[in-house]
């Protein structure tokens, strides 16, 4: 049985065809949301998970979009809102990498990636702000890093865009809080991903020293917080970065 009952819910889950996206995306819809997800490239995968989900009673609607395109997240957001009536929850998980050292980064990796992570963000959030307000009630829950706090060598992009997510949140959480629209922020540590997957198997046994509990976070722990956050459990926590690393910024 589900922690957390989201049944009827419209949620919109950017980056909903791998690693936590997946998850968060599979998690809701097993507990009664009506689900309106993105992907990039993933046509395919996109269309097995719906497959799936839709087998065992859920309902999943997938969408190409770019979320760094003005025009297309825009439109991706109306989208939910003119099939629902409303939108509900708003899931910012889309993310790129293009690491290296900042002596060799390319101003075009270092554009793509705070354009996916934290633009695309700020988009959606713009987008979905209005109608949420004018329901007087809303949750935004932004996919941030571990690394958004404590930097990471070689990946100054990433950790930017991750680190802005921290400044969204908690300033979008002051404007949107009078009407009950709760924002808020999970920043994971090391998660086995496909991101993660292609590390060497001494890279990862050098992570795992690092974490308190010596293992990874799954897609699934991470989604377990998602689902928290849009629930009415959390009806009193808004701006809050939920560290969820096993220990790791300890």
């Amino acid at each position: 049985m589900s922690a957390f009952d989201h049944t009827g819910k419209l949620i919109a889950v950017t980056g909903g065809t791998r690693g936590i996206g997946e998850a968060i995306v599979r998690r809701l819809c097993s507990e009664g949301a009506i689900v309106f997800a993105t992907y990039n490239a993933q046509v395919e995968r996109a269309a097995n998970i719906t497959a799936e989900i839709e087998a065992k009673g859920g309902k999943v609607t997938y969408q190409k979009v770019d979320v760094g395109n003005e025009v297309q997240a825009k439109a991706f957001i109306e989208s939910v809102v003119q099939q629902g009536g409303r939108i509900d929850g708003l899931v910012n998980n889309a993310g790129a990498t293009r690491d290296g050292l900042i002596m060799r980064m390319s101003l075009a990796d270092w554009e793509s990636v705070l354009n996916t992570n934290l633009t695309g963000a700020f988009l959606t959030c713009r987008a979905a702000c209005r109608p949420m307000m004018s329901q007087r009630q809303g949750r935004i829950v932004n996919i941030g890093s571990i690394v958004g706090l404590s930097g990471n060598a070689g990946q100054v992009n990433y950790s930017a865009a991750k680190a802005g997510l921290v400044g969204l949140t908690r300033s979008l959480a002051k404007e949107l809080a009078s009407r009950n629209v709760l924002v808020n922020c999970i920043a994971p540590g090391f998660v086995d991903t496909d991101m993660t997957g292609k590390l060497s198997d001494e890279q990862k046994k050098t992570y795992y020293e690092s974490i308190p509990v010596k293992r990874p976070a799954t897609p699934e722990e991470i989604a377990s917080v998602v689902s928290f956050f849009l629930s009415e459990h959390a009806s009193y926590i808004t701006g809050q970065i939920l560290n969820v690393d096993g220990g790791l910024a300890i």
